[in-house]
């Protein structure tokens, strides 16, 4: 295995290769190692390890593909490296080796007449931000230097709806308070779904807070904390570590869900908690709420959930029209000719559902066959260039895992609640509602769905069934929650 996934040594090749524009075959052929691949792995599996993948080039016998950050490239590498050359091979059979690098943050922007940039190369940041662009928090340990910022995602680019507008409010209040300031809420949890805007938002919060030069601003993902951590128990420089950590004012961790290691959750817990005893700001994202990081200590989960929890819900289609505009804009900063009709902002923000990275793939197309076949954007072409971003308008295949999961939320209980043998009132509806659905939405056998309700025989799933289904047609508020949770469980 560990021969036919590869990391290179540094990712000059992805960038260079960021100021190509990928060829329509290119596109075509990684759209379809895609879907292999999330068939293959199903889709939590696809969403989690995969959704940042990015193809970067293909060179005779091998692949250059990239990804954010080292940690999914470990994970990958040893986990999924030959099922990720299985599907290439299916694809291309000359195919033998896979090259995996983490790509740089910022990536450069080419002026060139015979390759314009496209609208993912990084603008250079604004004058007032250079200066916290390069310089680190502290130089007591390499990782409190930070993650590396892009440069577009500030609160001037975020495009506020109605799913996001809490958590928007919420990052703008912490990102414009001042040191010694009373911090309003403790820490501030936001969690969505990939490309929704989690990572804009704490990465504009940080961009805010650095910018005044008052407070100590670090933004982290989970893999940059737990390397800093162990990096410094292995240089025995651990206790400066943590002095230096202590020592922020607002503390930005991003993918929690990542975070691994009895040893660093055990740190990340005692920083946490020294941080906000101090009355310092945390504020954390991930794509799950506190509840259920079930990997997490029961401590960590329990303070998570004690400050404001926010979630991020999907893009509704005026929210996605803004976001299609506001890349059209972003785009004309280096394109100025670049135009794209209403009616084609129109088709894509009801034809592309999924998320916000989509809707900028989307852009990022248009520009590319706009520009190299020197032909004005029309609706013509975008159904042909997007047709692979379209999801398939079947059901979505609900997992009763997925069900256990926002029914507990809804009704303020744990899984591990759902699944006990606990007889209370405010466990046994909600548990006969989640049999329920799971009878309802997903295609289990009654023997199935009980051994997944903590081994129940399958009468028990079927009095659950008839119980509720008894209730739903007399009880209006009972069958409008009912509906709620089938609302947020086909999204």
């Amino acid at each position: 295995m560990a021969g036919t996934l590869h990391g290179a040594h540094n990712a000059t090749l992805s960038l260079k290769k960021s100021s190509q524009m990928m060829t329509t075959s290119e596109q075509d052929r990684w759209s379809r190692v895609k879907s292999r691949l999330r068939s293959n792995v199903g889709e939590d599996v696809y969403t989690s390890w995969f959704a940042r993948m990015d193809l970067e080039g293909v060179q005779e016998e091998s692949v250059r593909l990239s990804v954010p950050t080292r940690f999914l490239k470990s994970w990958i590498q040893a986990h999924y490296a030959e099922r990720v050359l299985s599907c290439w091979q299916a694809e291309m059979p000359e195919v033998h080796r896979i090259d995996l690098t983490v790509r740089s943050a910022v990536r450069p922007v080419v002026q060139s007449k015979e390759a314009p940039a496209p609208v993912e190369a990084r603008r250079a940041p604004a004058p007032e931000l250079r200066s916290t662009a390069t310089a680190p928090v502290s130089a007591n340990h390499d990782a409190l230097g930070g993650s590396p910022l892009d440069p577009r995602l500030t609160f001037a680019s975020f495009v506020v709806g109605r799913s996001n507008t809490l958590a928007h409010a919420a990052a703008r209040q912490v990102a414009e308070g001042r040191r010694g300031d009373p911090v309003m809420f403790n820490p501030l949890y936001i969690h969505a779904g990939v490309g929704l805007g989690k990572t804009h938002l704490l990465q504009a919060v940080t961009w805010a807070g650095n910018s005044g030069n008052e407070r100590k601003v670090l933004y982290l993902t989970a893999e940059k904390f737990m390397y800093g951590f162990v990096a410094a128990l292995k240089t025995q420089t651990a206790l400066a570590f943590k002095e230096a950590l202590r020592g922020i004012d607002v503390l930005v961790i991003d993918d929690l869900q990542f975070l691994q290691g009895k040893s660093t959750q055990a740190e990340f817990c005692h920083t946490l908690n020294a941080l906000i005893d101090a009355g310092r700001q945390v504020v954390i994202a991930a794509d799950r709420p506190p509840s259920d990081l079930e990997s997490l200590d029961d401590r960590v989960r329990s303070r998570l959930a004690g400050g404001l929890v926010v979630e991020m819900g999907s893009l509704g289609e005026e929210l996605r029209h803004g976001i299609l505009k506001s890349r059209v804009a972003a785009a004309r900063t280096h394109h100025a000719t670049f135009e794209v009709p209403e009616e084609v902002l129109t088709y894509l923000a009801r034809a592309i559902t999924h998320n916000g990275r989509d809707l900028e793939g989307a852009i990022n197309r248009l520009l590319a066959h706009s520009k190299l076949n020197n032909r004005p954007v029309t609706l013509e072409m975008a159904e042909h260039e997007v047709r692979d971003l379209i999801r398939p308008q079947e059901p979505k295949r609900i997992k009763i895992e997925d069900i256990q999961r926002v029914v507990a939320r809804q009704y303020n209980v744990s899984r591990s609640d759902l699944l006990s043998s606990r007889r209370t009132a405010n466990v046994v509806r909600p548990r006969q509602v989640a049999m329920y659905l799971a009878k309802t939405l997903t295609l289990r056998s009654l023997p199935e769905i009980g051994r997944r309700f903590g081994g129940r025989d399958h009468t028990t799933v079927l009095h659950a069934v008839r119980k509720i289904e008894a209730l739903v047609s007399k009880d209006n508020a009972l069958s409008e929650e009912v509906e709620s949770l089938k609302r947020q469980l086909q999204e």
